[in-house]
């Protein structure tokens, strides 16, 4: 699976990821896939990230992943397009300190997470939020993160 990674830096946080964090993180989420993959990830800070979720969810706060799946009518594009995901850099950050994870493993579940939206994943009912959790834990293993539910 080929996998093109638009990655958008809209934050003046200093401790973002690299590139090659990204991308690997992508990778362990979209493994599955037969297909090529295209998406755009795009960082931002609070203010984006608040007026994104108003503006798409109705909530006046900024949250930390935002997925937004292509929509495209069979047969208009031949491009293998997954969507966006927004992250807001302030918000992993704080989420990390006030729950007492490694910023780097939260990064990593919060791309995981977002991708895993982006193949109609969703946590929506028990059942669904069991399997989508389980898959994060997996996936999260296998890149050597603790497990993001557990109790800290």
């Amino acid at each position: 699976m080929r996998l093109e990674l638009d990655l958008q830096l809209a934050s003046a946080a200093s401790n973002l990821p690299t590139q090659q964090d990204f991308e690997r993180w992508c990778h362990a989420a979209l493994a599955q896939r037969d297909s090529d993959s295209e998406l755009t990830l795009r960082i931002v800070d609070e203010d984006e990230g608040r007026q994104l979720n108003l503006d798409w969810r109705g909530k006046d706060y900024a949250t930390n992943v935002l997925s937004f799946e292509a929509d495209i009518p069979p047969g208009l594009l031949d491009i293998p397009l997954l969507g966006d995901l927004v992250i807001c850099a302030p918000v992993v950050e704080r989420e990390a300190n006030e729950q007492g994870k490694n910023l780097q493993a939260h990064w990593a579940h919060l791309v995981i997470h977002g991708c895993l939206h982006l193949q109609g994943y969703d946590h929506l009912e028990d059942d669904e939020a069991e399997a989508m959790e389980a898959l994060e834990r997996q996936l999260l293993a296998q890149l050597g993160y603790p497990d993001p539910y557990a109790e800290h």
